[in-house]
């Protein structure tokens, strides 16, 4: 199941969060009841994708990325395309910082999955 904008999560600690794109198997969404899906559904995705704006702060959109990893969330990605940089956060791994790139691959959640950044400006 992929997600946009427009929809919201509840974490396990309460947080109440919105990423630009998420993912999660379908069969973790469908466990969940019409109602939940139909408000801030009580379930991490597996994988989060935030881009960074010209208003955004990037510290914040960090710590963002690391509650979605706190809270169950196998991968996430910060995307600065205007710079070429992003940040990828993994649970158990520190963040790691690519830099001068055009593409991301993805992994785990999301193998084989490519995002062309040129795209993203």
């Amino acid at each position: 199941m992929a997600f946009d904008f427009s929809t919201g999560f509840t974490l396990s600690d309460r947080s109440v969060l919105s990423p630009d794109a998420a993912w999660m198997l379908a069969e973790k969404w469908n466990k969940l009841t019409r109602e939940d899906q139909d408000r801030f559904a009580p379930v991490c995705p597996d994988f989060i994708i935030e881009v960074v704006s010209h208003t955004d702060d990037v510290e914040y959109l960090k710590r963002k990325m690391a509650t979605w990893i706190k809270n169950g969330a196998k991968l996430a990605w910060l995307v600065d395309p205007r710079n070429k940089k992003a940040f990828i956060y993994r649970p158990s791994s520190k963040e790691e910082e690519l830099k001068n790139f055009t593409k991301m691959i993805g992994e785990g959640p999301v193998e084989g999955f490519e995002l062309d950044i040129e795209l993203l400006k």
